[in-house]
């Protein structure tokens, strides 16, 4: 993506941690990044978003269901969930499904934990340690797996994308919801001018300047929409297509497995 974010060292001037995929301690920094922010992560990503978080998630779950509406959705799993809202609003999507928020940073987890609390039916909703690489459940046994802004985060897409494919039910779908680089060059300015500059200066105000320098750099490494699509083309999934919002800066990305 465009923009040009100087290559810093693993810590901001503040303190907060910035990862480098450069360095052989990627993953590692990223969890501590994640651990650092967990607290007010929601909040941040209200105000970071001017509150479109609040819409981006539910049209993709409403894509979601809408595309899975000839199959049964018994089993889905939010990989990197963060804090938890899609998980929780994937159970209120689909009611008669078991959610299972998985994350690899266990600050994330507790949280998501405290938040969930006793709003969904006994067993609903669980919460599991897993990284998108390595996933601890057995293969083929998820209807749905879900993430969102998690792509950008791993250090190999083709191998996320096929340990994700592996525990897909035949008839399964994937959703990838991600921050995307617009399709016009004026909302592209205006997007670039934003979360280049804005967004880590809004991290720095709240002494997080690492995490949200990150951001932007962590975007330019996201493939165009046409070679993520390639990519899980590549990784095994039979259909691959990709749902714009808010003028291409937020695109869902969905890869069905055959029957």
């Amino acid at each position: 993506m465009a923009g040009s974010i100087p290559r810093a060292d693993r810590t901001a001037s503040d303190g907060s941690p910035y990862p480098d995929r450069n360095r052989p301690t990627f993953e590692r920094d990223v969890r501590a990044m994640f651990t650092h922010i967990a607290v007010r992560y929601d909040w941040f990503d209200h105000v970071a978003s001017l509150g479109n978080d609040y819409l981006w998630r539910p049209r993709a779950l409403w894509d979601l269901e809408r595309r899975r509406s000839d199959r049964p959705t018994r089993r889905i799993l939010d990989i990197g969930c963060g804090t938890g809202d899609l998980t929780r609003q994937a159970a209120r999507r689909f009611p008669s499904a078991r959610v299972v928020g998985a994350d690899f940073t266990p600050a994330m987890l507790q949280r998501a934990t405290e938040l969930t609390g006793d709003g969904h039916r006994p067993g609903q909703v669980d919460f599991a340690g897993a990284s998108a690489l390595h996933l601890p459940f057995r293969s083929a046994s998820f209807d749905v797996v879900m993430s969102a802004f998690v792509a950008r985060n791993l250090p190999s897409l083709p191998l996320a994308f096929r340990e994700l494919r592996r525990v897909l039910t035949p008839g399964g779908t994937l959703l990838t919801l991600e921050i995307t680089e617009p399709p016009s060059a004026l909302i592209g300015s205006m997007f670039h001018a934003y979360f280049d500059r804005v967004v880590p200066w809004l991290g720095a105000a709240v002494k997080s300047a690492g995490p949200y320098r990150y951001l932007p750099e962590s975007l330019r490494h996201l493939p165009a929409t046409p070679r993520m699509l390639e990519l899980l083309r590549e990784a095994g999934y039979d259909q691959a297509v990709a749902s714009r919002q808010s003028f291409g800066i937020v695109t869902s990305f969905f890869a069905e497995v055959a029957r």
